[in-house]
């Protein structure tokens, strides 16, 4: 039976914070730029001046509108606000989900699952619960040190008990793939099964690498040198670069928006992508949200390898994605019940591929409770 206080939950920015906004976009100083220089120099300028054009124009309400269009909250769990959107299946037979974004993204990524999860299917849908990271949008933003990938997944854990869901299936990528990995470890007899986007290089080195980890293993650091400066930013001194981006739409633009080209077979819409900055912008939680890189790479559980037994696994490769791993790595750490290689996507297949990704974990859930 529910105990916490739910309250629903709508997004209304005021008018005064988007009319600064948008002055603030105005009076953009851009860089010069190097005649021969790529996008492995960072942002391009060309880029980045119709980016900050496109959200001097974008019409927020519009995407306000779109996101109030689904049912969403806020409930205090374990001593943290948190906002959550919470989207019943339409089905006979409704299977509990909560899915998981990382950085720099945010719930609005997960939100064209909704729909297609929720359907019925066989006469099977989904309850589908999608919480804020704290730090991250309209959830709060922690105070002090300690808001790690385990103790969200605690988190995950309590609001899934007082949605009304002893167990569930959970889904995340990113930083979210990391706080489900602690979703089954630390709460296996609350999971029904995890379903992941790619998994985790940063485990030990086995001492006899299968030829396909070998290789893996040394894109990894290789990939770190060439796109890594902003996560060893992140995890040793995140609030030197956030006052720059907190207080400047442009350099939040430019700091968010190539990773998104960067780590996207198919970059989301300008429209998509200025909901996000939006969000990030009138709530004032990139500092937050970059936060989390540090209390990660401190948290002992969240960088240890995970058990290898426990509620069932299933991984979805996405050719476009950081680093995909080959099967042999997921099947050292884990007992796969499901491996998907798919056919497009990127980082970020709930805007990319969303149609991919639901059926990759409908097939998964529906294989665990035929």
């Amino acid at each position: 039976m529910q105990t916490i206080d739910v309250q629903p939950f709508t997004v209304a920015v005021p008018e005064a914070a988007l009319t600064d906004l948008r002055r603030r976009l105005a009076q953009t100083r851009f860089t010069d730029a190097l005649a021969d220089a790529g996008p492995d120099w960072g942002v391009e300028p060309a880029a980045l001046r119709a980016l900050v054009a496109h959200w001097q124009r974008f019409d927020w309400r519009a995407a306000e509108a779109a996101i109030n269009a689904f049912p969403a909250f806020r409930a205090q769990i374990g001593g943290i606000g948190l906002h959550f959107v919470h989207a019943r299946g339409r089905a006979p037979r409704r299977l509990p989900l909560v899915l998981t974004n990382g950085w720099p993204s945010c719930f609005t990524e997960l939100l064209p699952l909704v729909p297609l999860l929720t359907e019925p299917v066989d006469g099977v849908g989904f309850d589908v619960v999608i919480p804020s990271l704290p730090g991250y949008g309209f959830s709060d933003r922690p105070s002090r040190s300690g808001m790690n990938i385990t103790r969200i997944a605690a988190l995950w854990a309590e609001l899934m008990a007082e949605l009304g869901y002893p167990r569930f299936f959970a889904h995340g990528s990113d930083m979210g793939a990391g706080v489900v990995e602690r979703l089954r470890a630390d709460h296996p007899e609350r999971v029904l099964g995890i379903h992941m986007v790619n998994v985790f290089w940063g485990y030990p080195r086995p001492p006899a690498p299968t030829p396909a980890e070998a290789a893996y293993l040394e894109r990894g650091p290789q990939w770190q040198q060439r796109e890594g400066a902003y996560a060893a930013l992140h995890a040793t001194r995140p609030h030197t670069i956030a006052a720059g981006l907190n207080d400047s739409p442009a350099g939040l633009a430019a700091w968010i928006g190539e990773k998104f080209a960067a780590w996207s077979e198919r970059p989301p819409s300008l429209d998509a992508l200025c909901t996000i900055l939006t969000i990030y912008w009138v709530t004032e939680t990139i500092a937050s949200s970059q936060r989390l890189y540090r209390e990660t790479f401190a948290d002992a559980g969240a960088m240890a390898p995970p058990p290898r037994r426990g509620p069932p696994v299933a991984v979805a490769i996405f050719p476009g994605d950081i680093l995909p791993a080959p099967r042999a790595w997921g099947e050292r750490w884990f007992e796969l019940a499901r491996w998907t290689e798919m056919p497009r996507g990127g980082h970020f297949p709930g805007l990319e591929a969303p149609e991919l990704l639901a059926a990759d974990i409908r097939a998964f859930a529906a294989g665990l409770v035929a």
